[in-house]
C-alpha cells in the first residue's frame, strides 16, 4: 500500500472512531448527542445542523472528504445515500431527515438500522427555499430492507 494511501485510511479509521466516542457519549445537556459527517464546504448540510440545534440536539460535526467510505461503513444503502451522514444513539441518519422523526426513531427505539432521506429535495430541513417537494423519509434495515417511515 502507497504511504499516502496509508496516511489517509489511517486518518479515515481516526475520523470515525472520533466519532463512535461521541455517539456513546449519547445524551447531551440539550437533548440527544448527533454526529454529523459532512463535507467541508456544504451549505446544505450545515443548514440542517442548524436545524437539529434549533431541534435540542446537540451536534458534533466532523468534515471529511471520505462520505461513500462511511456511508459503506454504516450500511447506507446506495440508492438512499445523500450529502451528510449521521450517527446518534447506534443509529444512522442519512440526509435531511427532520428532527422530530430522530425523535421519534430514538423515542420509539426502532428497530431500524437508521433512517433516510435520499437525494436532497427541496422544502425538506437545510433544503429550505421557494419550492416545496413532496418526500419520504425511509427506515432501513443493515440487510438494505426499507419501508417508508414517514411521508412529507
Amino acid at each position: 500500500m502507497k504511504p499516502s494511501r496509508l496516511l489517509a485510511a489511517f486518518l479515515a479509521g481516526a475520523v470515525i472512531a472520533l466519532g463512535i466516542l461521541a455517539v456513546r457519549a449519547s445524551t447531551g445537556p440539550d437533548g440527544p448527542s448527533i454526529t454529523v459527517y459532512k463535507s467541508p464546504t456544504c451549505g446544505c448540510c450545515a443548514a440542517w445542523v442548524d436545524h437539529l440545534e434549533e431541534n435540542g440536539f446537540d451536534v458534533a460535526t466532523i468534515d471529511t472528504d471520505e462520505g461513500s467510505m462511511l456511508k459503506a461503513r454504516y450500511g447506507v444503502p446506495a440508492d438512499l445515500t445523500s450529502c451528510h451522514t449521521a450517527l446518534v444513539e447506534g443509529y444512522v441518519v442519512e440526509g435531511h431527515v427532520p428532527a422530530g422523526e430522530i425523535e421519534k426513531m430514538l423515542n420509539e427505539e426502532a428497530d431500524v438500522a437508521g433512517l433516510a432521506v435520499p437525494g436532497m429535495p427541496m422544502g425538506s430541513p437545510g433544503m429550505e427555499g421557494s419550492r416545496v417537494d413532496a418526500y419520504d423519509v425511509m427506515a432501513f434495515q443493515k440487510d438494505g430492507s426499507r419501508s417508508v417511515y414517514a411521508s412529507y
